[in-house]
């Protein structure tokens, strides 16, 4: 079901941020991972937090993959990369964007840690597993 809310934040990013946050606490939403979805868990469920759902096909649609693969030094393999969170606030792999300018900073912890504690690490869908609901 869905809800529609109207939302009365100022314009732009910090509105759309704003109303997502809104409708997230009153759904409780919980994040489930999807097609081509990267559940990244190496050390969120040691460290008692939710391990992170990376839209993957919802930055590629946005950017080339050297940027990531290229330029922020990500591994093209998944579970290939030992990012920690000390990394992401001093600005390397996914903080050289999201610092609370290019895109939200890392104080909204929930908008990354989302998936359901215990969720194994891996890609969901894709070509590794021919595709969605084939698993």
């Amino acid at each position: 079901m869905w809800t529609i809310l109207k939302c009365n934040a100022p314009p732009g990013r910090k509105k759309t941020t704003l109303c997502l946050l809104v409708v997230l606490a009153l759904t409780g939403h919980v994040g489930q991972a999807e097609y081509a979805d990267v559940v990244l868990n190496r050390r969120s469920d040691i460290e008692g937090v939710r391990p992170v759902i990376f839209p993957h096909w919802f930055h590629r649609i946005r950017y080339q993959c050297r940027v990531c693969h290229g330029e922020l030094g990500f591994e093209m393999r998944a579970g290939a990369n030992d990012v920690t969170m000390q990394e992401i606030t001093d600005g390397k792999f996914c903080g050289a964007c999201h610092n609370g300018q290019i895109a939200w900073s890392v104080e909204n912890c929930d908008l990354c840690h989302s998936a359901r504690p215990g969720t194994l690490a891996g890609i969901r869908g894709g070509h590794q597993t021919l595709g969605p609901g084939n698993w």
